[in-house]
């Protein structure tokens, strides 16, 4: 799950490479300013979970800022909302780094928002810190990938679950929102189990769109997945769909099957 004080450590990351002068623009060293651009969600369905992070991005500018900024200039912050669209997201990029002229841009939470920004920053040589846990199989100059892989995750967090201390799991429901990320990450989690002897009949796969609300259903249907052995549920649901998830998934654990749940993208705030 992700660490919130990892956009701190980020973003003095950034201090330091402008420092050393290799993200500075022509206009930043003229400059009383160093421009930082922040790229997250603030309406739409991604907004309950990049709203928090713009919010810890502009508190770490103020630390900055209060303890004489970088070589002596202030950062700026550039706020944007590129509103949960993945396209907005790639012309709010352009924006940022072509007209603002920022000299790096904090930004995106789901893969992709990643890959739709991806192609402007390495057009224009910009410099992306993205913060979260991602799929893995891409690889840029342009991008600071902060989070885990799934060899540094999933795949750990799947062993323990199967270990005899994490319960010693033996079927597995794989939930995810329908976009790059989960399906990825599940592709090779359901290749990992099977290495390891599991059958495909104890692997139950499934997916939901963005913003998706109604999980009663879906619940029901891991409740009674899991009365045929100990079961494990790995999530990488996103956005707001965690709300009525983690509700109607609580309502199940307080039932007679109690499957135990793995969460890969952090539950949102307020559960």
């Amino acid at each position: 799950m992700l660490n919130r004080r990892g956009n701190l450590k980020a973003l003095a990351l950034a201090s330091a490479l402008v420092a050393g002068g290799l993200s500075f623009s022509v206009q930043a060293q003229t400059s009383n300013t160093i421009k930082v651009g922040i790229l997250h969600s603030l309406s739409g369905t991604m907004a309950i979970s990049e709203t928090v992070l713009k919010d810890t991005v502009l508190m770490a500018i103020d630390e900055i800022n209060a303890k004489g900024g970088v070589l002596g200039k202030k950062l700026e912050p550039v706020v944007v909302d590129p509103a949960s669209n993945w396209p907005l997201f790639a012309e709010k990029t352009k924006q940022l780094l072509g007209q603002d002229k920022v000299s790096v841009i904090f930004g995106c939470w789901t893969s992709v928002s990643r890959k739709s920004v991806l192609p402007g920053v390495e057009e224009m040589n910009g410099l992306l810190f993205y913060p979260v846990q991602y799929e893995g199989e891409e690889l840029s100059k342009n991008v600071f990938y902060t989070g885990a892989a799934p060899n540094q995750q999933a795949i750990p967090a799947v062993d323990y679950l199967m270990s005899k201390d994490g319960g010693s799991a033996k079927r597995w429901v794989l939930l995810g929102t329908d976009y790059v990320y989960p399906r990825t990450t599940n592709k090779i989690l359901r290749a990992y189990l099977k290495s390891k002897g599991v059958k495909d009949s104890d692997i139950d796969e499934k997916y939901t769109p963005f913003g998706h609300s109604d999980y009663q259903t879906i619940v029901a249907d891991v409740k009674k997945f899991s009365a045929g052995g100990k079961t494990a549920v790995v999530s990488t649901i996103n956005g707001d769909s965690n709300v009525p998830f983690y509700k109607e998934l609580a309502i199940a654990r307080a039932l007679a099957a109690k499957p135990k749940l793995l969460i890969l993208d952090e539950p949102t705030e307020g559960i």
